[in-house]
C-alpha cells in the first residue's frame, strides 16, 4: 500500500477505531495492522498528538502478570473531529474516484 495514502487516513482509522470502544496503545496497533503495515512508533505519535489536541484523554488500567496499560479514550471534541475528518475523507475520495474514472 502506497505510504503517502496510509499517511493522510492513519489519523482518521485511529480516531475511528476510538469510537468503537477505548483501547490501548498495542491493541490499537493490532487492530490497524490486521488492515495496513504501520510501525508502531507511527502510531504513538499520532496519539500523542491527538491527546496534545484533546482528541483523546488517557487513563492506566491494572494488568494483571505486567505492568499498568494506557488506555486511550475518545473526548467529546475528538469524537466531533472525527465525525469531520471522515466526512471530509470520503468527499476527497469521492473527487478522486471521479476523477480517476472518468477516460
Amino acid at each position: 500500500m502506497n505510504a503517502q495514502f496510509k499517511k493522510g487516513a492513519l489519523e482518521l482509522c485511529v480516531l475511528s477505531q476510538l469510537c468503537e470502544d477505548d483501547r490501548y496503545g498495542y491493541e490499537l496497533t493490532e487492530a490497524i495492522s490486521n488492515k495496513m503495515e504501520i510501525a508502531t512508533g507511527t502510531l504513538y505519535l499520532i496519539l500523542k498528538r491527538l491527546k496534545d489536541e484533546a482528541y483523546v484523554e488517557t487513563y492506566l488500567v491494572e494488568s494483571v502478570g505486567g505492568p499498568a496499560r494506557k488506555y486511550y479514550h475518545l473526548t467529546e471534541s475528538g469524537r466531533a473531529y472525527e465525525e469531520n475528518l471522515k466526512k471530509e475523507w470520503l468527499e476527497f475520495v469521492g473527487v478522486v474516484k471521479e476523477l480517476i474514472h472518468k477516460k
